[in-house]
């Protein structure tokens, strides 16, 4: 495979453009569309962009499948000692177990694969190199029922070694006194590795963040460039484990899927084997606890399916029921049953154009599958951009409405009624202007409050009626609250604005200087007149008159014209804040409008530099 550093480069941007897709929004798809993006960020993070800058790295084969299929008992046949827990118990596997040479270790030990997952190490076990160990001899490895177990820290930096000295840094030996003995294999000097979060020591970073963790193993049983993975259930009943289970799926340059005479036919392996083949990834299959009586039949049946699923060509091996692979047994399983899957893995590991073969086609599978999961994305979110645009246009037409109706309501005097009227008689037989321009401030406000609430009214029947929109209506129903009491604050400054407007007003009006107040005309009376004459529509011809009167006609003319303009821009300010409220629920959500263009676009980079390869 062509691992120019361009073409790297075109897919870290793509994996950029990826991760800063957004679906929020519950339209049909969306949801596909997420896990699309989330399985895609993993393949690019955990394996395809990782595997193109280190082809040297050790081939990476996960184990997985159904609760039960017996993934576990498989590992640790294949590495010859318990390093994952195998029970009757599900769903058994819970933590991801990692396993390979210790020569290897350095490769997992950073972040290069698998980033999202801290690491909890656990030393080397004493006698995992014994050259008569369980595949020189055909036993048990350290004798008859001597599995040892991985030791484990507490998190502060006491582990429980299992009464072995070397097992857990500061352990418990078999007398019960404290041990420090390092052991073997054991660095605490390299960063990130032991238990500890900080001092390589305890749990692990992940056991007290919260964070997913994989625990890694090292033993000489495995070959050099061979790690294997065992990945919780992929039909777990634990969401986070299911995630799980398919975010390691996408980090294995081979896929070995264990499934079980009884259940070779259920829905979720056959998932499971139909993306394999979508992605054209390097798959190998097991045929676990398979009956001797049935096994012909059995392995028949499975390979006519896999032969229907143009999956025929992929190696199947099968694995009889043994005593072993039963909840009370050992875990382990004879190093006869798992010998030619045992061969098949460590022919492509050490053989170099095998290695190559098997790491080149799933990474070329997954990059080639971006030619149709991409443009699926781009489409999606092209969705999503449109249906909030499409929300966004409801509430602008509520708006629009709302402001023109505010229009309408002040140009035929609706705010010179009721309590403001009756001031606005009082005043013509010598009321307090003060009055009636609170009583004109509080009828604007009404109106106002009227206008907004009949336009949320109207948006919001919209998006009821959307099924875009159930995951805003409610955060945009709180953003309406409170709505009178900003719309009087707004009105009341408008009234202080009005104000400071008649009063310049009638001090050029009348030659006056600033501060004095020239013959018998009051600010408070123009401004009063003011703001009947813009308030009161046909209701208030009168109150231009006296303004006319009071100022001059030029005068008047220019100071209604003034306060018309001001009229108008402090209702403009009020309507587009509340409408702007309205719309942060969608602004929330972070749907980038050139989403689309810039996932085609860095797709037909990533294109471009395969052809011209």
């Amino acid at each position: 495979m062509d691992v120019r550093p361009r073409l790297i480069e075109a897919l870290s941007v793509l994996r950029d453009r990826v991760d800063a897709a957004r679906f929020p929004l519950p339209l049909r798809g969306a949801a596909r569309a997420r896990r699309s993006r989330a399985e895609l960020l993993a393949q690019l993070d955990d394996y395809v962009i990782p595997r193109l800058r280190s082809p040297q790295a050790p081939l990476l084969a996960v184990i997985g499948g159904s609760t039960g299929a017996g993934k576990s008992t498989l590992v640790n046949s294949l590495v010859g000692r318990r390093v994952s827990e195998a029970g009757v118990l599900r769903p058994t596997t819970r933590t991801p177990v990692l396993v390979c040479h210790p020569d290897d270790q350095h490769w997992f030990a950073g972040q290069r694969v698998l980033p999202r997952l801290s690491r909890v190490w656990v030393p080397e076990q004493e006698g995992g190199d014994d050259p008569d160990g369980p595949y020189a001899a055909g036993g048990p490895p350290y004798g008859p029922g001597a599995q040892r177990e991985p030791a484990y820290g507490d998190g502060f930096g006491h582990g429980a070694g299992e009464g072995r000295d070397h097992g857990s840094g500061h352990g418990l030996r078999n007398d019960g006194s404290r041990g420090d003995r390092r052991g073997p294999g054991h660095d605490y000097g390299r960063p990130g590795s032991g238990y500890g979060l900080h001092d390589g020591y305890g749990a692990g970073a992940g056991a007290d963040s919260g964070m997913p963790t994989v625990r890694i193993e090292t033993d000489p049983a495995l070959p050099s460039g061979l790690a294997l993975l065992d990945a919780p259930d992929i039909d777990s009943l634990v969401a986070g484990n299911r995630e799980l289970a398919a975010e390691l799926i996408c980090a294995a340059d081979v896929w070995v899927l264990v499934t079980t005479a009884a259940r070779y036919a259920d829905a979720v392996p056959w998932h499971l084997l139909r993306t394999a083949k979508e992605y054209d990834v390097t798959l190998v299959t097991v045929l676990d606890r398979v009956p001797h009586q049935i096994a012909t039949d059995i392995s028949g049946r499975y390979a006519e399916l896999l032969q229907r699923a143009g999956l025929g060509h992929v190696p199947r091996f099968t694995i009889p029921e043994l005593p072993e692979s039963a909840g009370g047994g050992s875990g382990l399983l004879p190093a006869t049953a798992v010998a030619a899957l045992r061969a098949w893995l460590e022919q492509h590991a050490q053989d170099p154009v095998a290695r190559a073969a098997a790491s080149d086609r799933t990474a070329a599978g997954v990059i080639a599958s971006l030619r149709s999961r991409v443009p699926a994305l781009a489409g999606a979110a092209a969705a999503q951009h449109a249906a909030a645009l499409r929300l966004a246009c409801r509430v602008e037409e509520a708006y629009e409405e709302a402001a023109e109706r505010v229009r309408r309501e002040v140009a035929a005097g609706e705010v010179l009624a009721g309590d403001a009227r009756a001031h606005w008689h009082d005043h013509k037989l010598g009321g307090r202007p003060d009055e009636l321009l609170d009583a004109l401030t509080s009828g604007l406000t009404s109106l106002l409050a009227c206008a907004v609430e009949e336009a949320d009214e109207r948006a919001a029947d919209a998006w009821r009626r959307d099924p875009a929109a159930a995951e805003v209506v409610r955060s945009a129903a709180a953003g309406a609250a409170g709505a009178g009491e900003r719309l009087g604050v707004l009105a009341r400054r408008w009234r202080r604005c009005l104000e400071e407007l008649a009063d310049e007003e009638t001090r050029e009006a009348r030659g006056g200087q600033a501060g004095e107040r020239p013959g018998s005309v009051e600010p408070e009376e123009s401004a009063a007149l003011l703001a009947t004459a813009l308030l009161g529509g046909r209701r208030a011809r009168t109150a231009g008159e006296n303004l006319a009167d009071l100022l001059g006609a030029q005068s008047a003319l220019s100071l209604c014209d003034r306060g018309g303009s001001l009229l108008t821009t402090y209702v403009e300010c009020a309507l587009d804040a509340e409408r702007e409220r309205r719309l942060v629920p969608l602004d929330k959500l972070a749907v980038p409008p050139d989403q689309q263009a810039e996932l085609i676009a860095a797709l037909s980079v990533l294109q471009k530099e395969k052809v011209s390869g």
